[in-house]
């Protein structure tokens, strides 16, 4: 519009008839549309979170925005910045991919306060990929007796890429006379992991280390070619696991990652873990010739952690962590029922550790939940017959189909009486699904960063949770297998920084909800009927319990959270910078 027609404008509007935004029907018109808005605000998940929070808590979630919408102008616009983008890099802007997005979500200041949030409870998280590869091989290279074989020679990339390989502790080994990389080595034949390392033929030991990693977590060009679609990606996301375990179920390395793992997950602010894991992979006792036939050993070595960590400065806060035992969904009827014997004998010997049972693996490959029903109905007998309660915490709706087999799992999880919907994905297709699961006060393990790294997504923009919070469906965000899926860090930083970067409606307020949603919804001990479990979760921070207590203290936490925020940041981002 030139300078003319700008002051030709308000003649043009009289000329026109044009109505001005202070006539009283434009008005009406927008107190209307406000109520509106403020109506579908009233029904989301955390309306009543947001109408509880204290002056100086609304104060902090309003600087929190500034802060977003400040970087949104910069940090996420290569422009604003003054950057000189190359042809082949990618422009950044708010809610881009995640592995394109981490290096330099790590340095805004929105980073800095979500790294500080209480996050109350991590509710899904599988542990055998809560450790840092780089970390984990670090261990490996140090820990004598630690040798690797394959099942191949490992003499030309497609060997190394994709050969099966399995480092294992062994009490004496001989030089091997003939390397892991030449087509002479005999398969399944140990070498001295130190021996293999150096003579790797691609770079030696670091060389080695790097190629490790890759054969331990999805690579950056793995997480971006969406293009191969969902079958590739948990192909290579399933061969990560056998690698991993081989390392960290030697009782030593087993030890000090639990360690490691605690220090992290406190450093970022959460304070109850329920980790999920299948009992596949063999654990080894320090030293030992062969691995452990039962489980006894490992939740053993597990515990005594776990009290070590807990008698710690460091640690005098943790509430603790139990297991959600999970079998693999694609075995047979043989295979399930004899993993579902053994955790059923764990539960007699570890009550306190064990919390439920789930079933795991590629749904879209794995059986449905209706074809296991026969299993699942022997397996609540059988808990009746030996005197315990293995509550059901199902994986379901993790994928893109709308009406087939693997969607339909979300309907068998619910009748058959979940506590919890691990993932969740595909549930915003099913209105008559949300009413229930709210009925039900069930609540929904959302993994975001899992489910654009598995390709469910492109990014946290087309992620559907936004739906099912406005539904009213109660979320608590989860960070599923961060060490594989290349995250970095095993807290939840990541997962919640990706919400609030990604949603407006959400906010800090919302990402204090979903918070809160965790502490309500974790699996504490001593355990509880069904009966108990649901009055326990209606009466939340108004109860009597253990959950009510630590709903009570995580409040407090948050509330002191928010001063920190205020006190940090009001200057330069507090109520008198509004326009």
């Amino acid at each position: 519009m030139t300078s003319d027609q700008q002051a030709d404008v308000s003649d043009w509007e009289i000329r026109e008839g044009l109505p001005k935004l202070t006539d009283p029907f434009i008005q009406q018109y927008l107190e209307g549309r406000e109520a509106l808005i403020e109506q579908e605000i009233s029904r989301r998940s955390d309306s009543s979170f947001r109408q509880s929070l204290t002056p100086l808590a609304v104060e902090a979630c309003r600087i929190v925005s500034r802060i977003r919408d400040e970087e949104h102008r910069t940090v996420w616009s290569g422009q604003s910045l003054g950057e000189s983008l190359q042809q082949d890099e990618v422009s950044p802007y708010p809610g881009m991919t995640f592995a394109l997005a981490r290096d330099r979500m790590e340095m805004t200041k929105t980073w800095q306060i979500v790294s500080k949030m209480p996050k109350g409870a991590l509710l899904h998280a599988h542990l055998d990929a809560m450790i840092d590869v780089d970390w984990l091989v670090d261990q490996l290279m140090k820990t004598d007796g630690m040798s690797i074989w394959a099942d191949q020679a490992l003499v030309d990339l497609e060997a190394r890429g994709n050969g099966y390989v399995i480092f294992q502790y062994e009490e004496v080994m001989s030089p091997a006379t003939i390397s892991i990389w030449d087509a002479g080595y005999k398969a399944r034949k140990c070498v001295p992991v130190l021996e293999a390392a150096k003579s790797f033929p691609d770079g030696g030991l670091e060389g080695f280390k790097s190629w490790v990693k890759t054969r331990c977590t999805i690579t950056l060009d793995e997480s971006l070619n969406h293009h191969h679609g969902v079958n590739a990606v948990w192909q290579k996301f399933a061969s990560c696991f056998p690698i991993i375990d081989s390392i960290m179920f030697y009782e030593p390395i087993f030890r000090a990652s639990i360690q490691k793992f605690l220090h992290e997950i406190v450093l970022d602010g959460i304070k109850w873990v329920d980790l999920r894991m299948d009992f596949v992979a063999h654990y080894w006792k320090k030293g030992s010739k062969t691995p452990e036939t039962g489980h006894e050993a490992l939740f053993q070595a597990f515990e005594e952690v776990v009290e070590k960590f807990k008698g710690t400065d460091e640690g005098k806060d943790f509430w603790g962590c139990r297991f959600i035992w999970t079998t693999l969904r694609s075995w047979d009827k043989r295979a399930i029922i004899g993993d579902m014997k053994q955790c059923i004998a764990i539960k007699k010997s570890f009550p306190h550790l064990i919390a439920g049972y789930d079933l795991v693996g590629q749904e879209d490959k794995g059986r449905p939940l209706a074809d296991i029903v026969p299993e699942l109905f022997w397996f609540k007998k059988q808990c009746m017959e030996e005197g315990v309660d293995i509550p059901f915490f199902f994986h379901a709706g993790e994928c893109l189909g709308d009406g087939d087999a693997t969607d339909h799992n979300l309907f068998d999880a619910i009748l058959l009486g979940t506590r919890r919907i691990g993932h969740g994905f595909s549930l915003y297709r099913h209105p008559l699904l949300i009413e229930l699961v709210k009925q039900k006060k069930l609540l929904v393990e959302s993994c975001p960063i899992s489910n654009e790294v598995l390709r469910l997504t492109s990014s946290i923009k087309a992620h559907p949770l936004p739906a099912l919070l406005a539904r009213g469906v109660d979320v608590a965000l989860c960070n599923d297998d961060p060490a594989i899926l290349g995250v970095g860090e095993i807290g939840l930083t990541h997962d919640f920084w990706q919400a609030l970067q990604g949603w407006e409606n959400l906010g800090l307020e919302g990402l204090g909800s979903l918070a809160e949603n965790s502490v309500r919804f974790a699996t504490y001990w001593p355990d509880q009927s069904a009966k108990e479990w649901n009055k326990d979760i209606k009466d939340g921070v108004f109860g009597q319990g253990v959950r009510a207590a630590r709903m009570r203290e995580w409040m407090s936490e948050w509330n002191a959270f928010c001063e920190w925020i205020v006190r940090e940041f009001a200057a330069d981002y507090g109520s008198e910078h509004d326009e």
